[in-house]
């Protein structure tokens, strides 16, 4: 028996949504790195062709494919035209997101409505037309993307933290009816990194090295320390790892 763990990932095609951008466009190039054929899918079209064409510089494969996550009826859509680069997808990086950083008072509706769709209606349905395609290859992994605030809370920000303690939940959900089918559900639980989401804090010197030192190794993170835990979370190697929140914050929330 062999007990060299296998992240490789040839043969595997991955979709991952919010591709076009930061950590969602990093984990896309580390799963490319690791030899998986990648679709990056977001709205911004171009944004989605620099990141195509910065995965086949560096020798990947990758596709675009432009689309409006938020659209509750177009995602099985999504889920069809994502099979069409490289045959149906068996890793799903569900890494699309918004935080619109209203107080309280200011919610409205729209605001309420786009970020639960986005961080729990797009991972829930996208997933689910998903799995049929995994459970006929006999490997799956669907990787979401939670957040400090899945365990905490942060000012200004009450859609996006019911959305990602919700995300956090139908990550275990999503394990509970699918891992015994070969579909593994997992989640990052990401914590400050240099993204346009987090630009606010990142403008902030101050803000920014405060946070800096609440973590356990003394910085925030930089995009690249996203790529191994991604990996590791689409690989073989994680086969026997199921509805998990991993936390890839620096030892910010043990501290």
């Amino acid at each position: 028996m062999s007990m060299r763990p296998d992240f490789h990932l040839a043969g595997r095609v991955a979709l991952v949504t919010g591709g076009s951008s930061g950590l969602g466009r990093a984990i896309g190039e580390a799963l490319a790195a690791s030899g998986a054929r990648v679709v990056l899918t977001a709205r911004r079209a171009e944004a989605l062709a620099d990141g195509v064409d910065v995965i086949c510089r560096e020798g990947g494969q990758a596709a675009a494919l432009a689309a409006d996550l938020a659209d509750p009826h177009g995602l099985d859509e999504v889920a069809r035209r994502a099979a069409e680069p490289f045959g149906e997808p068996t890793i799903l990086v569900n890494a699309a997101g918004v935080n619109l950083r209203q107080p309280m008072g200011e919610v409205d509706l729209a605001a309420w409505e786009l970020t639960l769709q986005l961080h729990l209606g797009t991972p829930f349905f996208l997933s689910r037309a998903l799995v049929p395609g995994m459970r006929r290859e006999g490997y799956g992994r669907i990787i979401n993307l939670a957040s400090l605030q899945s365990s905490r809370a942060f000012p200004d920000s009450a859609p996006y933290g019911a959305a990602k303690g919700g995300i956090a939940q139908l990550t275990r959900a999503m394990a509970e009816a699918w891992s015994r089918h070969g579909v593994n559900a997992n989640a990052l639980a990401p914590g400050f990194f240099p993204t346009e989401l987090t630009s606010p804090v990142f403008g902030d010197a101050e803000r920014s090295e405060a946070l800096a030192r609440q973590t356990a190794i003394g910085r925030n993170g930089r995009l690249e320390d996203i790529a191994g835990p991604a990996v590791f979370l689409a690989s073989p190697a994680s086969a026997y790892v199921t509805g998990q929140i991993l936390h890839v914050d620096g030892g910010f929330t043990a501290k």
